[in-house]
């Protein structure tokens, strides 16, 4: 495709888990629970008007669904701010300081104060029905391979409640969740290359690893917002998968060209959405369609012009009446029958041409049948109604769910600046020099320039050094390096490889200190451990933390022999071979490690039993 004269624009807003202590906004820790809620609390939302008297067209769209929300509340580690019983505590300064470490790192201007702002959210996430935040930051920047590209703003808000379950009657949250700092970072929408949105996702993502987030499934969430010139804005909520991204545009890009051409041809068609909701249960009275006779009313409506179209692809396997059952499925239904799919689904040919003589269709119209309750079914054609309408404008501004085969799915609309407006519970914070400028002064390390300093400075191999930087053991090694004069490959190995093979046995490697450590390559340092104990002493650590890490090698038999002890063991085998030695010469070098490493079971360095064993051998012949 050709991106610039598509007019192609793309912007992405990240939201970052930070990890402080405690909550934005109450003194609950920042932890998921898994354990059994103590008190279950139910709640109804509704959408409120704007300081202007305004109401938010996506808050309208979910109040509309007459959903019930239910929260799992702890007697430990949620509270009263939580569930909207106790005005909010004083903001969190520890998550504004990470945050403003985050700006510093993306060239951004600080803002002088603080204001807390509400963001009405009615889908149940947040119990008040709004999201508190606040911006911290402005006007910044990062160069890419691309060009530069700006980032807008920087905020720190609260982040949602987690959703548990999902039922006809209600959708209960978890509220552990609810309240953990969040930094969301927004950039301007000057990205016109699917490769370029990749880039600038990976470049934000190494600067908030360089800073004190959350780490893990769940702690960062990433939405694309993409336009082209004939199209409109549509947000892409949870980009998760960076290989994915361009993907995603390509088809979001499709999409809207397909539905740019759907708009033209039923205007060329002076296509309609009649109004009349029909009842078809006589019709379909008989019928073998196991959805339809397990339904209590099927209804339609009439889609003049609109033969051929519903049924077209505007993106890879996904229809234009896909589009459509996406607005219908917020109604309760699970989907739409429609004239261009049928007969299908058990619904045979006689009947779909009873229904289009009942129905009165010409060739080029269409229709659409939803089968459920009737109320629901009523409703779900309403919303049909609604979209097919909304096919005359072209693209829409929506805010749209990512799917795992690079394609999106309808949420709500898009939303607008109605939906924002003052926190009165919460006093303005100033931002002064004295808070910014050490922050600015001490910046940490960006990722890949650890990597590279490693690399150089200790001698490692690249893929070693990566993988202490991504699993945030890099700080871990080098603080165990400046105590101990230890070969650094083994070290690394141990963080970046060996502990993670340890934890998928089952063992908690939390348990392990740096000191550990320390005190571990201290004895492969002396000569008192070989480097192929390091992971079985480890092991043995976390089962007893407590006792010193000598006697944990001792008890478990993992010091080594002296090498006066190792060339008794050795000289001993050797003689015993002694023909064997005299036919092969140095050819019996192999068998004869191989005999000394299982007597020494691991008791003796390799490279110290391998000189030993060449030594005896020579000595013989």
């Amino acid at each position: 495709m050709d991106w610039e004269k598509l007019g192609l624009k793309m912007g992405l807003e990240i939201h970052q888990q930070l990890n402080t202590q405690h909550k934005l906004f109450c003194p609950c820790k920042t932890e998921l629970i898994d354990d059994e809620h103590n008190e279950l609390i139910r709640r109804n939302l509704r959408p409120t008007q704007s300081e202007l008297g305004e109401i938010d067209r996506a808050a309208l769209q979910e109040s509309l669904r007459n959903l019930n929300f239910q929260y799992e509340a702890y007697n430990y580690n949620t509270c009263l701010v939580e569930t909207d019983d106790e005005p909010p505590h004083s903001l969190n300064e520890e998550a504004l300081e990470i945050s403003i470490t985050i700006a510093a790192l993306m060239n951004m201007h600080i803002v002088d104060e603080f204001h807390t702002m509400r963001k009405q959210v009615i889908d149940g996430s947040n119990t008040g029905g709004f999201q508190r935040t606040g911006l911290v930051a402005t006007d910044g920047y990062l160069d890419t391979p691309y060009g530069r590209v700006a980032i807008e703003s920087l905020g720190l808000e609260e982040d949602a409640a987690r959703r548990i379950e999902t039922t006809d009657n209600y959708t209960e949250f978890r509220l552990d969740r609810l309240g953990i700092p969040l930094a969301e970072i927004t950039t301007d929408p000057s990205m016109h290359h699917p490769e370029q949105v990749r880039e600038v996702a990976y470049m934000i993502g190494q600067v908030l690893r360089s800073t004190n987030v959350k780490r893990g499934l769940g702690t960062i969430r990433q939405d694309l917002n993409i336009s082209i010139s004939e199209g409109a804005r549509v947000e892409i909520k949870g980009v998760q998968n960076l290989d994915l991204m361009s993907t995603i545009v390509e088809n979001e890009v499709t999409r809207q060209l397909n539905l740019i051409d759907i708009k033209k041809e039923l205007n060329e068609r002076n296509a309609e959405v009649l109004e009349e909701i029909h009842d078809l249960d006589e019709l379909f009275e008989n019928t073998e369609s196991k959805i339809l006779k397990s339904a209590e009313s099927i209804k339609a409506v009439v889609l003049k012009g609109f033969n051929g179209l519903i049924g077209r692809e505007v993106q890879p396997g996904r229809r234009f009446g896909t589009e459509i059952a996406s607005y219908a499925k917020k109604r309760g239904v699970s989907g739409i029958f429609h004239s261009d799919e049928l007969p299908a689904y058990g619904i045979t040919q006689e009947e779909v041409d009873k229904v289009a003589e009942f129905l009165d269709i010409g060739p080029e119209d269409a229709f659409i049948i939803v089968a459920h309750d009737e109320d629901i079914a009523i409703s779900a054609l309403e919303e049909v109604k609604r979209r097919a309408n909304l096919g005359f404008e072209g693209v829409l501004e929506e805010t749209r769910k990512s799917l795992d085969d690079g394609n999106t799915e309808y949420m709500r609309p898009l939303p607008t600046a109605n939906r924002m407006y003052l926190e009165t519970d919460i006093p303005l914070f100033k931002i002064t020099d004295e808070l910014v400028e050490p922050i600015k002064n001490n910046l940490p390390e960006l990722p890949d320039v650890k990597k590279e300093r490693i690399i150089k400075e200790y001698n490692l191999s690249e893929d070693l050094a990566n993988q202490l930087v991504k699993r945030l053991e890099a700080d871990v090694f080098e603080n165990i390096l400046s105590d101990v004069d230890v070969n650094p490959t083994p070290v690394a190995s141990l963080l970046a490889y060996d502990l993670r093979e340890i934890k998928r046995e089952g063992y908690d490697i939390t348990i392990l200190t740096t000191q550990h450590f320390k005190d571990l390559f201290q004895l492969l340092a002396d000569g008192k451990i070989a480097k192929d104990s390091v992971t079985k002493l480890a092991t043995a650590i976390i089962e007893s933390p407590e006792e010193e890490v000598i006697k944990i090698a001792e008890n478990n038999n993992l010091t080594l022999l002296s090498e006066g002890e190792v060339c008794e063991i050795i000289a001993n085998i050797v003689a015993k071979n002694e023909n064997m030695v005299k036919e092969r010469q140095m050819g019996a070098m192999g068998p004869l490690m191989g005999m000394s490493m299982k007597e020494l079971k691991g008791k003796a360095d390799g490279s110290l039993v391998n000189k030993i064993v060449k030594e005896e051998i020579q000595k013989l012949l």
